[in-house]
């Protein structure tokens, strides 16, 4: 059953709450950039993540790991000054808060600062609550991210799906409810049974954002590029890419080539 949509000029941690509360799901993409952040804005996303997933469709990294805390500031600050309409969530990158709370809440008040984000999203359960508590004690909005947590990768292993044991999913609906708890103002819950993710997001009062989770949660996220299909080499089961962009791209780079070789552009109307 559709939802009528309440018309936000700007979403806030409140809006996605409100949403929450009258059915409406929330929507959330990436972006990194300028340009890309003002299309997503523009086409009514109400959430931007600037992740560092940067680390991997930017730079080319393996993994998320090594980006680091002036490279992400860099990349929110470009999507911020693009943004009308939306949240800007900015990811704290692996090594800046996981051992040292302090540590923790002077990478999130550069990140607000130096960028003018509006919140910023940490990996982790129980084993941060102390650096989310610092975070938030200080003002600064935070979501929180459980399952598949990229930049534990090396930890698991794989990047197969989480919390499929029971053990593990007792863990993640009990950090769900700390979360909850602390006083985070939403969740992404990664790669997880969508069964599990539903009992996360009907067990806590705030929203839920699934990727790999199902369709009953709060709202959804999926990485900018990888929506648009402009890489051919990452297929999850998950992903539903909306256009073919890396095929139109190839196609319309190949006959700008071919027509510069040929002399034909620029022709008479393209010159002065």
């Amino acid at each position: 059953m559709s939802v009528a949509k309440k018309d936000y000029k700007r979403i806030t941690t409140k809006s996605l709450i409100d949403m929450k509360e009258h059915g409406e799901k929330i929507s959330m993409l990436t972006a990194y950039d300028y340009t890309m952040a003002k299309i997503v804005d523009t086409a009514g996303v109400d959430v931007i993540l600037v992740g560092d997933s940067a680390s991997n469709v930017m730079a080319g990294h393996e993994t998320t790991l090594p980006i680091t805390l002036d490279q992400m500031i860099y990349h929110a600050s470009s999507v911020v000054r693009a943004t009308e309409r939306a949240l800007v969530v900015v990811d704290l990158p692996f090594g800046s808060y996981q051992s040292d709370p302090k540590e923790a809440l002077r990478s999130a008040i550069r990140i607000m600062k130096e960028s003018g984000g509006h919140a910023v999203k940490l990996e982790g359960g129980k084993e941060i609550k102390e650096s989310i508590k610092k975070i938030l004690n200080a003002g600064i909005p935070v979501m929180g991210h459980l399952g598949l947590t990229p930049q534990s990768i090396y930890k698991f292993g794989t990047y197969t799906v989480r919390a499929k044991e029971e053990q593990e999913a007792e863990k993640l609906m009990n950090d769900a409810r700390l979360l909850e708890k602390l006083g985070c103002f939403a969740i992404v819950v990664e790669k997880i049974p969508a069964h599990l993710a539903e009992q996360v997001a009907k067990s806590i009062s705030i929203p839920v954002i699934g990727i790999g989770a199902g369709g009953n949660v709060d709202g959804q996220v999926l990485v900018i590029h990888d929506m648009l299909g402009m890489n051919n080499e990452f297929s999850p089961r998950f992903l539903r890419r909306y256009m073919n962009l890396y095929e139109g791209m190839t196609t319309a780079i190949g006959q700008y080539v071919s027509d510069v070789k040929s002399l034909d552009f620029p022709n008479e109307k393209e010159q002065y």
